[in-house]
């Protein structure tokens, strides 16, 4: 399961994920991104719990973006470096 939180405080919307991320809740997210307004946009991951391939990837092309991915607990930043390093 996936929570997503939206708050939007100024010029900045952070969306606060909790649970799975996983490939079938990917287009949830993208759906809460969609609406987000103009201005900085983070997502919080300190609650997540469950990721797969798809979901890490997912996050590294919301970095490319421009959007901040804050509060990533180190076993998923770790799978992020390791996936970005081996796209290069």
């Amino acid at each position: 399961m996936l929570k997503i939180e939206k708050e939007t405080d100024g010029g900045v919307t952070i969306l606060r994920l909790s649970g799975r991320i996983r490939s079938d809740r990917i287009a949830c997210i993208r759906q809460a991104l969609d609406g987000k307004g103009a201005g900085k946009i983070m997502l919080d991951l300190s609650d997540v719990t469950i990721l797969d391939i798809e979901g890490v990837r997912f996050l590294l092309g919301c970095e490319d973006e421009g959007i901040d991915v804050t509060q990533c607990p180190p076993w998923v930043r770790e799978w992020m470096s390791r996936e970005r390093a081996e796209g290069s």
